[in-house]
């Protein structure tokens, strides 16, 4: 009798088992309200559709702010001596958004990873002294350009004699940032693609390099190169190397592809143009010369 007993026990106890393992393993129950299963075996949205792709720009509004991916670049977005962040693209940022009634919020990225930060949604677009280029168009939405720039080679100044054309530049040591204009520069000149080239994580950083005397050339913006390079400047012993401009370019606000936001900052473009706002950032970090309403 016991023994029967401990075998209808047992008995129970299997089936209890077999039962609840056969409740979490079963199928899917059907949706709330009625609604079907998405065909893709997706989770469905409340109210069982499929969540839409929404408008950029009311994303956007509704966080309230705008994401601005920068890197440390005078004159464009750097730190003053208080450590407040200043420059052209840094006071534009700032200027348009107070017209669309959002806060800028700027977040230095690894400029490395920037497409991968914009589509993710950690940044909302980029605005750093971008360069526009056909290849970047097939992953992001442009403004209008407003800046015109160039690629510029920065020797010691020294060997001005030394470096006067890229045919002199062959056997020289050149550097530039990785991934930016200045290394594509590089790499479409027939002269310096054969020179020893190594990249950097950044363009200061190719400033340093052409310094310590570890590389002979620096290859990078002649924005940036105007603001940090000659006297009364922290590279002093450095020069642009003059009439040498290896690429023309222009500056605009990077978005992603196929963003609303874009129509929005053009006219803010065309606003702030027409209201002297970016005759007056330029003049105060020198320029005046690149924008392009003045071109």
């Amino acid at each position: 009798m016991k023994k029967r007993w401990i075998m209808l026990c047992v008995f129970v106890l299997i089936a209890a088992m077999l039962f609840g393992c056969g409740k979490s393993g079963g199928t899917t129950p059907p949706p709330a309200s009625g609604g079907s299963a998405p065909a893709n075996g997706s989770a469905a949205a409340p109210g069982g559709s499929a969540p839409a792709a929404g408008s950029d720009l009311a994303y956007v509004k509704q966080q309230g702010e705008l994401k601005i991916g920068i890197t440390i670049y005078s004159p464009m977005n750097y730190y003053d001596e208080n450590g407040k962040l200043i420059g052209f693209d840094t006071e534009f940022a700032q200027a348009v958004c107070k017209n669309l009634g959002i806060t800028p919020k700027f977040i230095e990225i690894n400029w490395d990873t920037k497409e991968a930060e914009l589509k993710a949604k950690n940044i909302d677009c980029i605005w750093n002294g971008f360069t526009i280029t056909d290849e970047r168009k097939q992953s992001m939405s442009f403004s209008d350009p407003y800046i015109r720039n160039r690629q510029v080679a920065v020797i010691r100044t020294k060997d001005a004699d030394k470096f006067k054309t890229t045919a002199d530049m062959v056997n020289a040591n050149i550097v530039a940032e990785q991934g930016s204009a200045g290394e594509t520069a590089v790499q479409a000149d027939p002269s310096l693609k054969t020179a020893p080239y190594t990249a950097v994580d950044k363009q200061t950083d190719a400033l340093m390099e052409v310094k310590a005397g570890t590389a002979d050339i620096a290859v990078l913006d002649y924005t940036l190169a105007n603001s940090m390079v000659g006297p009364n400047t922290s590279y002093s012993d450095l020069m642009v190397v003059p009439n040498l401009a290896l690429t023309a370019e222009e500056y605009g606000v990077g978005f992603r592809l196929g963003s609303d936001i874009v129509p929005e900052v053009n006219a803010q473009i065309k606003a702030l143009t027409a209201d002297g706002t970016l005759d007056k950032l330029a003049e105060k970090y020198d320029l005046t010369a690149l924008l392009i309403s003045n071109q």
